[in-house]
């Protein structure tokens, strides 16, 4: 993880921890008496599919201010089969009797997320579309949700709404047309001083013509019939890039790659990820 996403993820770490412990910590484990005892556990996936979010546990642990030996740890990015041990950990039994259910929250959901992408991803393996997330993220979560995309072999659409212009359908009927829009936000670009891409989202083939011409970086075909969006690829020609979205799942998502687009974005990687089943065992 890099800076900027291990500082997210200590930040909802932290959050985790509050809502856990509150100002009496773990009374369960406190009343067995397992403060101090060192104690051998391991994480295992239940399940096969895509690790993420291994570096959840030494921010976990670092929080605690506890010294727990991590080894033998999966990297993010890796399949796993059911049962395989993706990490060993040694250390104060409080410790890790605290931070379990936090960490398992936290590669859980990850894990899922990546799981869920690199099925699409396979889905589409063989043509050129490339499968994006969106913004449907879980507040809070969006760099490490969106980070979880990457690691199950998917893309970034946008991080927010300050690092892509995204011009949709509201937005085209606030300005008085598509092309009114777009001059809009290049006239916003040079008066503030900086470069970013546009995208117009198209409900028919005419606005995605009328987008074409006004070359904009790219243009998003949302929930469109696969007949419209073989046309547009037609028309369009490759000049800009094209982008299907809306109704897009496992069953129907090879269906729109093999229309020619070159993206498919999927709201569902990061809003219906199942979570990602695994347990973390206390070895005797």
């Amino acid at each position: 993880m890099d800076a900027l996403l291990t500082n997210a993820a200590r930040n909802l770490v932290k959050s985790a921890f509050r809502e856990d412990l509150d100002e009496r910590g773990d009374i369960t484990t406190l009343a067995l008496g397992a403060d101090e005892e060192t104690t051998r556990a391991a994480i295992i996936a239940k399940q096969e599919g895509v690790i993420c979010g291994m570096d959840i546990a030494p921010l976990a642990f670092r929080e605690l201010k506890a010294h727990v030996d991590i080894s033998d740890a999966f990297d993010d990015g890796r399949r796993v089969d059911a049962g395989e041990r993706v990490a060993q950990l040694c250390g104060p039994a409080y410790a890790i009797l605290v931070a379990e259910r936090t960490i398992l929250n936290f590669i859980g959901r990850l894990s899922g997320i990546a799981t869920l992408t690199q099925q699409f991803v396979d889905a589409v393996a063989g043509t050129k579309a490339k499968i994006l997330d969106t913004r449907k993220t879980t507040p809070g979560w969006r760099l490490l949700e969106k980070y979880a995309v990457t690691c199950g072999g998917g893309g970034n659409h946008r991080i927010g709404l300050y690092d892509m212009f995204l011009i949709k359908e509201n937005h085209i009927a606030r300005a008085g047309g598509v092309a009114a829009a777009v001059q809009r936000c290049r006239v916003y670009m040079r008066r503030h001083g900086f470069q970013c891409a546009i995208e117009v989202e198209a409900q028919t083939p005419e606005q995605v013509a009328e987008a074409t011409d006004l070359a904009v970086d790219r243009i998003m075909l949302d929930n469109m019939t696969l007949g419209q969006m073989r046309e547009c690829v037609r028309v369009v020609d490759g000049r800009i890039p094209l982008e299907a979205s809306g109704n897009v799942n496992l069953n129907r998502v090879r269906l729109i790659a093999e229309t020619g687009v070159d993206y498919i974005s999927v709201g569902a990687l990061t809003h219906s990820a199942p979570v990602f089943d695994f347990s973390l065992l206390v070895e005797e």
